[in-house]
């Protein structure tokens, strides 16, 4: 069964973090695996990906199709893009 979205302690947590921090973090990890060596950046820009996927599929019910489409994409060239470094 799943667990309600809502009462998840996780999802509550992230829910409290400002969204500037949020984004602030987010660039951070982007901008250290474009700058790391190839396997290094390539495993940040995959543990993004995964965090990513998370949120996708977690919140995914919610969302209207073109925001799903968008996100799909993105998920998409970042997963190609950590690939690509690692390989």
């Amino acid at each position: 069964m799943r667990q309600d979205v809502a009462s998840n302690p996780l999802f509550r947590r992230l829910a409290r973090v400002p969204k500037s921090i949020a984004l602030l973090g987010t660039l951070a990890l982007l901008v250290a695996a474009v700058v790391l060596p190839n396997p290094y950046g390539g495993i940040l820009l995959l543990a993004l990906a995964a965090a990513l996927a998370a949120l996708l599929v977690t919140t995914w019910p919610v969302q209207p199709p073109a925001t799903r489409g968008l996100r799909v994409v993105v998920l998409t060239l970042l997963a190609a893009a950590a690939l690509t470094r690692l390989f």
